[in-house]
């Protein structure tokens, strides 16, 4: 039986440690500011289910992915590469190609630290539109924005200056949001994450 793919999900796969965290809550609201769900691993803390299997149901479930590749580098503990991101983005291009019918219409986003990095550890995907944010929360915004407009061809989506506004805005509030809410600011599961940031957009637009 296919899963129904939910056409305004975005499966975000990316780091999750604490180094990556502002460019991790920047992609999540630029989401949630154009109107669109974030999804990623992290919403699910189900021990009943494995995680790869958790992963490959969810990205079933969207049709947007965004992939963010630029920590794969080498572990100074192990001294050896991190590659969940190329797996996911991997099983996430493998649905679109050989999944059932619906998978089809997936649809992409590649981001790294520079433009051209991802060559020299995954080059089969040398000629697809790689976007850089250079380690900068507000470039990671105007990328995701810029890609989801033109890759869900929507009218009327705010532009990257205007969402980079609402995202100074929403980080200046965020302290005083998680004192009232009795939670740690630096400590946001992704579903207080997902909470606050759509409950401040309700209150602010």
């Amino acid at each position: 039986m296919s899963i129904r793919v939910k056409s305004t999900h975005v499966f975000i796969n990316c780091p999750f440690d604490t180094g990556y965290q502002r460019i991790f809550r920047a992609i999540v609201f630029a989401v949630y500011d154009l109107g669109f769900v974030a999804r990623c691993s992290l919403e699910d803390d189900d021990a009943g289910e494995l995680r790869l299997t958790k992963i490959q149901r969810i990205i079933e479930e969207c049709r947007y992915g965004i992939n963010d590749l630029s920590r794969v580098t080498l572990d100074t503990a192990t001294g050896l590469p991190r590659f969940n991101m190329p797996l996911e983005l991997g099983l996430f291009l493998g649905c679109k190609r050989f999944g059932a019918k619906n998978q089809s219409n997936k649809r992409t986003l590649v981001l790294d630290s520079e433009q051209y990095r991802y060559r020299q550890f995954i080059s089969d995907i040398s000629g697809q539109d790689i976007r850089a944010h250079g380690g900068d929360p507000e470039r990671a915004i105007r990328a995701v924005r810029d890609w989801l407009q033109a890759t869900s061809k929507r009218q009327g989506l705010a532009g990257g200056g205007e969402i980079i506004g609402h995202y100074r805005r929403f980080q200046a509030d965020l302290p005083a949001i998680c004192r009232e809410a009795e939670l740690e600011t630096d400590r946001l599961t992704f579903i207080d994450l997902s909470t606050v940031i759509t409950d401040w957009l309700r209150a602010n637009r």
